[in-house]
């Protein structure tokens, strides 16, 4: 009853502090998350009684069995209506009650009849009657009924048993609940006051990470030159930055066109002046040639033929290049160096830095605008303080842990006087089961004696002391059976109607919430409230707050906020205006005017220079020409051969001065060949020279190829790049500003949003005011109590009921293990049997 009040004390404290705001724990995002400390409670919200909720649940069936009525919700309603008035409705009332009256009523006559029929048997025997008579009749089948009454009598007692280790279980488990009664109390009062001590830190926590909040905002606000000016800058990057390096890229191709222009003009100038020798020394060897071949001796047969073959042969030494036709390339490398007067790289490095240049514009553009906005967050921080001080959870709280104090003080003080009570209570039921167990030992060492002691060849006057002593057992279980047995039905039918009640009135009808549905009952518990709990707490009694409602939100460990519906007198929405906070951060940033139109990605004077470029005339170079010739030998004839050759035939003339003229000639060949040709073969065919030109020509063609149009679209870029930023730079300034401004104040909409949430779900989390009430109802009163003494009616009962059958079969059992007094004796008669009864003197138990 104390957690009770526990729980009612923690519904007045909500009342009580409905003007102020709960909480709760979600997570932020953009680099923010808030997570609400999670609280820690002692106290187990599910009990388990172990394997002795086997029997309980035995009992329940029997109780369902007896009680099969369903749960009488509009009875309860109609007597708590009529304050406890049962006039009217009693009909209904014995009708739901029919299976536990008439069980009482049963377990009555038991307790009425089972005195009188005692003593009446009693009389009886006393008067040699009801088998009171030492004497016993033989019979045939008498062998057969003492076996009968002997299995008989030893299951009945085995029922017995089993009801009195029910008795002995009950009584020992109820002492054992008790005993941790106050460890259950305990925990349970820890634990609200953990609720009610965590509370204000949990709020306190809520509030104190706005500063966590404005840091991240202040930070952000700080870098803005890399947020929203790199964002700008970002944004503007695809369609400046490859315009400018296609420019960057033609400045490296003038100055390489300029270089590999130089390279080729000058290789052919050493070319020519290399074929120019070759050729002057070639006319001089064909001249001496012509000079020797005018010889007289050239015209005597057969050296006429050689000097024929020789004077033939002699077109074949004329240089084979045109490399002297080939026109000078100082006119173009004349129009690049004029290009190459204006530094194109340096043009675009300025423009480079003028677009680079934004983040650090919009950085001193905004300046003053920070401060606003840091200003207003500074207020908004204000705000949120002063909300904190307005709550008066505080001294709220304070009175309710007194509350707590008193309500533990009072547990202590009286949990002695219940564990007292209940030790006497223990004891009286120890004494029960004793008792039915005193009785069931006679019965078991009856049963042990007559059956082991019993002579089946004596007669029954004549029977041993040991099978006598098992009778005597027997009638001293069944005389102390008589004498106790009503007590023990009295003890059973007062458990029985107290806790069969309870169970099918208070402890189901709680599990399945019914109970809560009855007192939800409009206007059931104050005439003039619709909804009792939401009058006692909010003081508004047309609102819909049920007590099964607020149970099962407290057992899902929602809030109290949220469950005790206390927007209806706090609004946490109005007080915390998110909607205001971001309007008024919203108007700060459109405040925000950042002006970007000084950009000049590149100026006239680079302009004409990419048009100087373009004609230039190095795109009008038939560099195939030039391919070609460096392709050809400077010969037209290998000299060598023709030297041996020439050789060879002056070796076939006669001694004189033509044969030593040819090889003269022959000679001056072959030095030729070695001194000039070799070398410039080198150079053209064969050489790195030749390698190097021919790459040079190559990269010339390759670059002065659509030379006018790669640089017409350049400039068609440049142009498309330079009106997009006069253009479009400005919606783009006005997005990603709107996209930052956003991003701040997702900040602290993301604050207030998880400070509104937690105040609405998670802070004060009232599950352990469902577990105490849990702890309460459930756990002390029907699991620790009602339980176990059902338990114990049913164990003790059972046991109780069926020492009927066992005091009918113990007397009928007595007769075949008691000595008797007298005996029936038969003689052989010529006519058949004749018996007569020997008489002694008569005893009576």
């Amino acid at each position: 009853m104390a957690l009770l009040l526990g729980f009612l004390l923690l519904l007045e404290l909500c009342w009580d502090t409905s003007a102020l705001g709960p909480l709760s724990s979600t997570k932020g995002s953009d680099g923010l998350e808030f997570e609400l400390p999670a609280t820690n409670y002692e106290t187990k919200d599910s009990y388990q009684a172990g394997p002795i909720s086997v029997l309980f649940q035995i009992v329940q069936v029997f109780l369902r069995v007896v009680q099969p009525h369903p749960f009488p919700e509009d009875i309860l309603r109609k007597i708590l209506q009529k304050k406890f008035d049962f006039s009217t409705d009693y009909d209904k009332i014995i009708y739901y009650e029919i299976g536990i009256i008439i069980c009482a009523v049963l377990g009555l006559l038991f307790v009425i009849l089972m005195p009188l029929v005692g003593f009446c048997f009693g009389l009886c025997r006393c008067c040699n009657k009801c088998g009171g008579e030492m004497h016993q009749r033989q019979k045939k089948n008498g062998a057969f009924l003492r076996k009968y009454f002997t299995v008989s009598l030893l299951v009945i007692c085995i029922f017995i048993s089993v009801g009195i280790i029910y008795g002995f279980v009950a009584n020992h488990h109820l002492r054992t609940r008790i005993e941790k009664t106050r460890k259950l109390a305990e925990s349970n009062l820890k634990d609200l006051r953990t609720l009610l001590i965590g509370t204000p830190a949990q709020i306190n926590y809520v509030l104190s990470q706005y500063t966590s909040t404005k840091e991240k905002a202040f930070s952000d606000l700080d870098n803005i030159k890399s947020l929203l000016g790199g964002g700008i800058h970002d944004q503007l990057r695809p369609k400046v930055i490859p315009v400018l390096d296609d420019i960057k890229a033609m400045a490296e191709s003038i100055k390489e066109t300029r270089e590999a222009l130089l390279n080729v003009n000058n290789t052919l100038k050493e070319l020519k002046m290399s074929t120019a020798q070759l050729n002057t020394s070639l006319s001089d060897v064909k001249r001496n040639l012509e000079q020797s071949l005018n010889d007289p001796m050239c015209s005597v047969p057969p050296v006429a033929t050689t000097c024929n073959n020789i004077r033939m042969s002699l077109g074949q030494l004329d240089d084979n290049t045109n490399l002297g036709q080939l026109p000078s390339l100082d006119k173009q490398i004349d129009n690049i160096n004029n290009v190459l007067q204006t530094d194109l790289s340096s043009l675009v490095q300025k423009g480079y830095k003028s677009f680079n240049d934004i983040p650090e514009m919009v950085q001193n553009q905004t300046t003053d605008i920070i401060s606003d906005v840091k200003r207003t967050l500074n207020s908004l921080g204000s705000d949120i303080e002063n909300m904190s001080e307005q709550i008066p959870i505080q001294d709220k709280l304070s009175d309710f842990i007194g509350y707590i104090n008193d309500t533990e003080t009072y547990i202590h003080r009286n949990l002695p006087t219940l564990e007292e009570y209940d030790s006497y209570r223990w004891l009286g039921g120890l004494i029960v089961c004793c008792l039915l167990t005193l009785i069931v030992v006679f019965y078991y060492l009856g049963l042990m004696c007559g059956t082991f002691g019993y002579d089946r060849h004596a007669t029954p006057t004549r029977r041993g002391c040991v099978s006598n002593t098992g009778g005597i057992f027997l009638m001293v279980g069944v005389g102390i059976s008589f004498l106790f047995c009503w007590i023990l039905m009295t003890i059973v039918v007062l458990t029985f109607v107290i806790g069969g009640n309870m169970e099918k009135l208070v402890c189901e009808p709680y599990q399945n919430r019914k109970l809560f549905q009855i007192l939800d009952t409009p206007y059931l518990l104050n005439e003039n409230w619709k909804y009792y709990l939401s009058g006692m707490v909010l003081n508004k009694p047309d609102i819909n707050l049920t007590f099964e409602q607020v149970y099962s939100d407290c057992k899902e460990n929602k809030g109290i906020y949220s469950t005790l519906k206390l927007e209806n007198t706090y609004n946490i929405s109005e007080h915390l205006n998110i909607q205001e906070h971001s309007r008024n951060l919203s108007n700060d940033f459109k405040n925000m005017n950042v002006n970007i139109d000084n950009i000049v990605l590149l100026d006239a004077a680079g302009r004409k220079n990419l048009m100087d470029f373009s004609s230039s005339g190095v795109d009008t170079i038939d560099y195939n020409v030039y391919l070609a010739e460096m392709g050809k030998t400077p010969t037209k004839v290998n000299l060598l051969s023709f030297a041996d050759d020439l050789d060879t035939k002056a070796n076939n003339l006669p001694q004189g001065s033509l044969k030593q003229s040819l090889k003269n000639n022959a000679q001056n060949l072959k030095t030729i060949h070695h001194g000039q040709v070799m070398p410039l073969e080198q150079s053209m065919k064969y050489g790195k020279a030749r390698s190097t030109i021919n790459q040079s020509i190559k990269e010339l063609q390759h670059k002065s190829s659509g030379l006018r149009v790669k640089v017409a679209n350049i400039l068609s870029s440049l142009d498309s790049a330079q009106d997009f930023l006069q253009t479009r730079i400005s919606s783009v300034i006005v997005k990603e500003s709107s996209k930052y401004g956003n991003m701040i104040i997702g900040y602290f909409e993301h604050y207030l949003q998880w400070v509104k949430i937690s105040i609405t779900e998670q802070i004060a989390a009232c599950k352990p005011v469902a577990t105490a009430l849990d702890s309460a109802v459930d756990v002390f009163l029907c699991s620790y109590i009602i339980d176990p003494m059902n338990l114990f009616w049913f164990g003790i009962g059972k046991a109780t009921i069926f020492l009927l059958p066992a005091i009918i079969f113990a007397v009928k059992l007595a007769k075949y293990y008691r000595r008797m007094d007298s005996e029936d004796v038969y003689d052989d008669m010529e006519n058949g049997n004749i018996g007569f009864h020997r008489h002694h003197s008569t005893q009576t138990v």
